[in-house]
C-alpha cells in the first residue's frame, strides 16, 4: 500500500531496527492561533532538521521509530537513562543535506557536521525548565550535542517580533512550550508551531503528466491529505525535481494560502519530500 511505501523509505533512511514505542512518546504541536495568550511561555527557533530522540541505552531514533545509524564518536558520552528529544540539524534550509548524511552509512565523516540539538529530556520529570536544565547539565561539554536556546515569551508582541526575526534570518519559525506542563507523546496544546506561511503534509498518490514547457516530466502531484481530501500541487518543483519527482507513497511537506470551505488547500506549493515522517491515518 502507499502507507507501508511511506514507511520503507523512512527505514531507508535510517535503519532497519523499528521500535513502536517511540512514535507514541514523541511530543508534537499544534498550531498557535495568534491569540491564545503565551505570557512566560518558553519559545525557540522552530529548527529545520530530523527530528530524533536518544533513549538513554545507546539508541538514536526517528520520530517514526526507526533506529537512526550515527557513528558510535557521535553519540559517545550521551546520558544513560536520561531521553532526549530534538533534532539532528546541519543548518537553515539544509534539511535534504541532513537526511542524506542520515542515510548514508558509508561517509560517517559526514555527521561531524551534524548537531543533535536537544529541545526536552521526556524521562527527567518536572517542567520544561527542569527538564532542559537535566538535559544541559548532562550535555556539558559534548562535542556534537547541545541544548537548544529557549527564551522566556513576553507576549503576542513578542513572539510576532521574535518570528520576524527568524523568519528574517531564513528560520522555518518558533516553537513555543508550556512552562509548567509535563512531557505528553502525541499532539497537545502544550507545544504549539508559529509560522506565517501555513503548511501540512500529503500523501503522493500519483503523477500527472506535465505539458508544455513540462512536457515529458512531472506536471503535477497528486496528493491525500490524513483527512481524505485530494488535492494537487503543480508548483515549487526544481527543473531536477520534475524530472525525478517524489515517488508514490512518498510524504512530502508543502505550503499552501489557505483551506477553502471544502477544506482543500488553495494554492499548494511543494516545499520538500519528508522521508522522516510516516503516514499514519
Amino acid at each position: 500500500t502507499a502507507a507501508s511505501t511511506a514507511a520503507a523509505a523512512a527505514a531507508t533512511a535510517t535503519g532497519g531496527a523499528v521500535d513502536a514505542s517511540i512514535v507514541h512518546t514523541v511530543a508534537l504541536a499544534q498550531t498557535w492561533d495568534g491569540v491564545a495568550d503565551v505570557t512566560g511561555w518558553l519559545g525557540s527557533e522552530k529548527l529545520d532538521g530530523m527530528r530524533c530522540v536518544w533513549d538513554g541505552k545507546g539508541n538514536l531514533w526517528s520520530r517514526t521509530g526507526h533506529q537512526v545509524h550515527a557513528p558510535d564518536w557521535f553519540t559517545r558520552g550521551l546520558p544513560l537513562r536520561l531521553d532526549l528529544d530534538g533534532e539532528l540539524f546541519l543548518g537553515r534550509g539544509r534539511f535534504q543535506e541532513c537526511v542524506s548524511i542520515v542515510r548514508r552509512q558509508d561517509k560517517p565523516d559526514d555527521w561531524s557536521r551534524i548537531r543533535f540539538v536537544v529541545f526536552d529530556a521526556p524521562n527527567a520529570g518536572g517542567a520544561i525548565t527542569e527538564r532542559l536544565s537535566a538535559a544541559r547539565d548532562a550535555l556539558q561539554g559534548h562535542t556534537y550535542a547541545q541544548v537548544h536556546h529557549h527564551w522566556r515569551c513576553n507576549g503576542i508582541e513578542h513572539v510576532r517580533d521574535q518570528l520576524k526575526i527568524v523568519e528574517d534570518q531564513g528560520g522555518e519559525g518558533l516553537m513555543l512550550r508550556h512552562p509548567t506542563a509535563p512531557h505528553r507523546g502525541g499532539r497537545s496544546a502544550d507545544l504549539l508551531k508559529v509560522k506565517s506561511a501555513r503548511d501540512d503534509e500529503a500523501l503522493v498518490i500519483g503523477h500527472e503528466a506535465g505539458k508544455g514547457k513540462h512536457a515529458g516530466r512531472l506536471g503535477a502531484l497528486l496528493c491525500r491529505l490524513r483527512s481524505g481530501v485530494t488535492f494537487k500541487v503543480g508548483t515549487g518543483f526544481s527543473n531536477a525535481q520534475r524530472e525525478s519527482p517524489p515517488p508514490v507513497g512518498a510524504v512530502i511537506t508543502f505550503r499552501y494560502f489557505e483551506l477553502t470551505q471544502a477544506h482543500v488547500p488553495r494554492f499548494p506549493a511543494f516545499h520538500r519530500i519528508r522521508p522522516d515522517v510516516q503516514w499514519d491515518v
